[in-house]
């Protein structure tokens, strides 16, 4: 591939499996050898992904033509780091629990960078590192969750259709129809490989909301 070539959201959002260790979570968890993937392979799995010009968010005739093409008419900042969030590092813990919601999850990183890992076609981890400048869009029904990185902050862009819902609900929820459309739409596709049971033994202790619901709500950031 030439340097014409170079898909430039790279530069800002990069994708790649996980290990299975269990050091601290914010660590890039690369296997060995290290395992990328393309943000091509995101699409597939219905993970959007923009690079924008963060220092020019207000006035951003991209991120304009994306909020009218896609709806979002909400829009609001959350930031999260040790000195803005009460019992920062419990509820970091908490916002890594593995969950899924009815709506889109739309992060635009202004400042700061942090870890969205996915659920791959085979329940596979795929870690997304969200720089300055990137913008993801999970869609509904994807198990997901969120932690920083080692660096402690993120000062996010959420977008939303309507009025914002940031509801969790934490895996197993496969009775939902959001989860239900999630399947047919991206994991039963043709050459997308078989749908996986989420309701296995180890999922089962995840079936309540989190615990930290309002936090999660005031923040959106799961």
């Amino acid at each position: 591939m030439g340097a014409s070539d170079k898909d430039l959201r790279e530069e800002v959002i990069q994708a790649w499996y996980m290990d299975d260790s269990d050091a601290d979570q914010r660590l890039p968890h690369h296997r060995e050898p290290k395992e990328f993937v393309s943000l091509d392979q995101l699409a597939v799995l219905g993970v959007l992904s923009w690079r924008l010009d963060a220092d020019d968010y207000e006035t951003d005739e991209e991120l304009k033509k994306i909020r009218d093409d896609r709806g979002y008419s909400y829009m609001d900042f959350c930031e999260v780091c040790p000195e803005k969030l009460p019992n920062y590092e419990e509820k970091i813990k908490n916002f890594f629990e593995e969950h899924l919601h009815t709506d889109e999850e739309i992060r635009y990183c202004v400042a700061g960078s942090g870890y969205f890992d996915v659920r791959d076609h085979n329940d596979q981890w795929i870690r997304v590192w969200v720089k300055k400048g990137g913008m993801i869009v999970l869609p509904a029904g994807i198990y997901h969750r969120f932690t920083l990185d080692t660096d402690n902050y993120i000062k996010a862009m959420r977008l939303f259709v309507g009025d914002p819902v940031w509801t969790p609900y934490n895996r197993p929820h496969d009775h939902l129809p959001a989860r239900k459309e999630y399947i047919e739409n991206f994991l039963q596709k043709e050459g997308g490989g078989q749908a996986v049971d989420a309701a296995s033994p180890n999922d089962q202790v995840h079936c309540t909301l989190l615990v930290v619901f309002s936090a999660s709500k005031c923040l959106g950031l799961e």
